[in-house]
């Protein structure tokens, strides 16, 4: 059996301000976002993680850095980055109503045309395709002693990751609801991945108020 605790990093002053970020800005954690690191830290610290995973953006490492400072082994994937917007990153998040390529385009993949492009930059296929090479590494014999592993990424591309590890197709991604430094409690019985937890946010409840 493997634990997989799957988190979403946390607040960065774009996610504060609704700005668009995807896997092209490096953005850092705000001062929320540091405390919501700090809350999963103290809440999940003793869990006997054999190893922590994220991606190769600023905001997943310091989400997680409490637990790389325990001297917990670390490696960042380029697999677990964000989806690409393309243009779109550094924009405003517009209502619906106001954007309708943005409409077209999530209503494209609820259709199961995932194959659609986010604004010149990845599709949901090209995501799911790039992590499957983290999947093998994560599920390999070699990797079968690590019991409890620690993975930090992205919303968009966190949702496409759990469609994988749940058997969903990709038009069904936006199932999975999340909210910075929220936690996906996966178990990896050997044959199959079922969920434990989804979307906790309890360990920040001194913070959402």
């Amino acid at each position: 059996m493997k634990h997989i605790y799957l988190i979403r990093h946390g607040q960065t002053s774009y996610n504060q301000q609704s700005v668009i970020q995807g896997s092209g800005i490096d953005s850092d954690l705000n001062e929320l976002g540091l405390l919501q690191a700090k809350a999963f830290f103290e809440a999940y610290k003793d869990v006997p993680f054999d190893a922590v995973y994220t991606s190769k953006l600023k905001r997943t490492v310091q989400s997680v850095q409490n637990f790389i400072d325990l001297g917990i082994k670390h490696e960042a994937h380029t697999a677990l980055n964000e989806i690409s917007w393309g243009a779109k990153e550094g924009q405003p998040i517009l209502p619906i109503e106001e954007d309708p390529f943005f409409a077209k385009m999530l209503d494209e993949w609820r259709k199961g045309n995932t194959h659609y492009s986010a604004f010149g930059g990845e599709s949901p296929d090209q995501v799911a395709e790039r992590q499957q090479a983290f999947l093998d590494q994560l599920f390999s014999p070699t990797m079968a002693h690590e019991k409890h592993v620690l993975v930090c990424m992205h919303g968009r591309a966190m949702r496409v990751l759990l469609c994988k590890l749940l058997d969903y197709s990709l038009g069904e991604m936006d199932t999975f609801e999340h909210g910075n430094l929220c936690l996906y409690h996966l178990v990896y019985t050997g044959s199959m991945v079922n969920i434990l937890k989804h979307n906790e946010q309890s360990h920040l409840a001194g913070l959402l108020g």
